[in-house]
């Protein structure tokens, strides 16, 4: 067992409260002790929801371990069934409670409910949080499916299409939506169902009259919708609409699928970041290093706009999740690189310390990582924090999207502009690279670091001590030398020196060895 400070996933139980909390007129009922009742602080604090999760805990105690704790799970979902007169009920155990084995599915199938009982096996020391929501999405959509469900044949009526995968808490699900609808109203496909969010259990029965599934985050959905497919004959769409390049790929998807003409989804002019592209105002990020970490699905569509749509050199590219890592590494390897597959925080840490990128994208903790190495950085992937649930709209995907993708990935580097200036000027107090620049106000400016001026005579003046401990590679003139290198370009100069140094043969990096890397890059 490894001690930890962060988690990239909760347990499978914290996903199953993501679908339920998703859903209308659904409830959980989770046997679980005191000290696993987060669901309020989850989705009331963090996610900023209107009202409180339909989440029902046995919270039994520690005194309770002696006594039947099966009957206090079976007290608290009557309760909760009376209470809250729910259309469907899940039913399942936190990481902690599953020791005791009480078995809340036999429990509550015995117990003869008015409504109909979903048991949840959520293996919590096996599998984590988005394994938990895609096998609870699963097992809704398979016991509540009606299979005598029938499409109508499609001449003389629009396409219909579920949407799959939106969940609660999940990374700009709700704007996501928003510009689906628009671009499915372009196409004229009707929608017959969103799921989980807004879902009720009486709207999944009917989830079979579509005419096919759009597969918004295959970590929730994927599961589901190869079900459905085997059962219903529904294909799926698969194709991210996450940046200029795949959203014109899936609204082309959808048209096909659809019978319908993709010309006015295509014509939507809202996005600037073509243009932008295309302009001499982007030369100043044109291989710009980006390292990319977060969960499949937005971590690999990050790289391909990162490569084919702003420029930029992706020098680290990974995820978490160990169920898509083949995907992550086929786009690595378009990326010429080597793809980073864990969920521990620290490794993540040494990679991003051993590529030396310009700009980090990835979760909130590759936020905490990238202020801690002085690295502008965007959020582009859950598991985030309250900020990143803003109440303006914000989405991921579709045409505004990628405008949205653009602001947030360059508003955290330094304009071309603002660099050179801030270079020209760089002695003064407020431009000097210790006071950082003005817009990173995570916390209060470094006080500049300003040498003393020596006043003896410069045959007075030591040379420096040339020394083999390790951090002593470089002499105080050189990295004196190394800040007249405009700062935008300075970490590029600075590996490319030790480069040249180490593959020279050379121990320590003096003004001649500088000198001598530049005109060897030179040539």
């Amino acid at each position: 067992m490894q001690l930890a400070v962060w988690t990239y996933e909760g347990p499978p139980h914290v996903g199953a409260m993501r679908v339920a909390t998703a859903m209308e007129k659904l409830h959980y009922v989770l046997h679980a002790p005191q000290g696993d009742t987060y669901a309020d602080l989850l989705f009331t604090m963090i996610e900023r929801r209107s009202k409180r999760p339909p989440v029902t805990y046995t919270t039994f105690e520690a005194r309770d371990l002696g006594k039947d704790t099966a009957q206090i799970f079976q007290d608290a979902a009557r309760e909760a069934v009376a209470r809250f007169n729910p259309q469907a009920i899940i039913v399942g155990a936190s990481c902690t409670a599953e020791l005791i084995q009480d078995d809340p599915a036999g429990l509550s199938e015995a117990m003869g409910l008015p409504c109909p009982v979903i048991p949840l096996e959520l293996p919590s020391y096996q599998r984590k949080e988005n394994w938990g929501a895609a096998e609870t999405f699963y097992q809704i959509v398979r016991q509540l499916a009606d299979k005598s469900v029938v499409r109508a044949p499609r001449e003389g009526r629009p396409a219909r299409a579920n949407i799959l995968g939106p969940t609660a808490l999940g990374f700009r699900h709700r704007d996501d939506l928003v510009e689906i609808r628009k671009i499915l109203a372009l196409l004229d496909v009707e929608i017959n169902l969103v799921a989980p969010l807004g879902a009720t259990p009486e709207d999944i029965a009917r989830i079979g009259a579509a005419d096919f599934n759009i597969v918004l985050y295959p970590e929730i959905a994927d599961e589901a919708a190869r079900w459905l497919e085997k059962t219903f004959d529904q294909p799926a769409v698969r194709t991210i609409p996450i940046g200029v390049g795949a959203t014109r790929s899936f609204i082309a998807d959808v048209a096909e699928l659809a019978g319908a003409d993709p010309t006015p989804a295509l014509g939507d002019t809202s996005s600037r970041m073509p243009w932008w592209s295309r302009s001499v105002n982007s030369t100043y990020l044109t291989s710009k290093r980006v390292f990319i970490f977060g969960d499949a699905t937005h971590a690999v569509a990050a790289a391909r706009i990162a490569r084919e749509e702003l420029g930029f050199e992706v020098c680290g590219l990974g995820c978490y999740s160990r169920e898509f890592a083949r995907e992550v590494r086929a786009e690595a390897a378009r990326c010429g690189i080597e793809a980073l597959i864990t969920d521990d925080h620290l490794a993540v840490e040494d990679a991003i310390a051993a590529a030396a990128p310009e700009l980090v994208l990835g979760t909130q903790m590759e936020r905490h990582i990238a202020k801690r190495f002085g690295i502008p950085c965007a959020v582009i992937s859950a598991p985030v924090h309250v900020q990143d649930f803003p109440a303006r709209h914000s989405p991921q995907m579709g045409f505004e999207g990628a405008n949205v993708i653009f602001d947030t990935w360059v508003h955290p580097l330094v304009m071309g502009l603002e660099e050179h200036l801030l270079t020209m000027f760089r002695e003064d107090f407020e431009f000097s690279d210790e006071a950082g620049a003005s817009h990173h106000a995570a916390h209060s400016p470094r006080k500049a670091q300003v040498d003393s001026v020596s006043e003896a005579s410069v045959a007075d003046i030591p040379a420096p001590v040339l020394t083999d401990e390790p951090g002593n590679l470089w002499t105080a003139e050189a990295e004196r030398e190394l800040k007249k290198i405009p700062f935008f370009v300075r970490g590029k100069a600075r590996r490319n020196t030790e480069n040249f140094a180490a593959a020279d043969g050379r121990r320590q990096i003096d003004l001649e060895t500088l000198y001598d890397a530049k005109a060897h890059y030179a040539r």
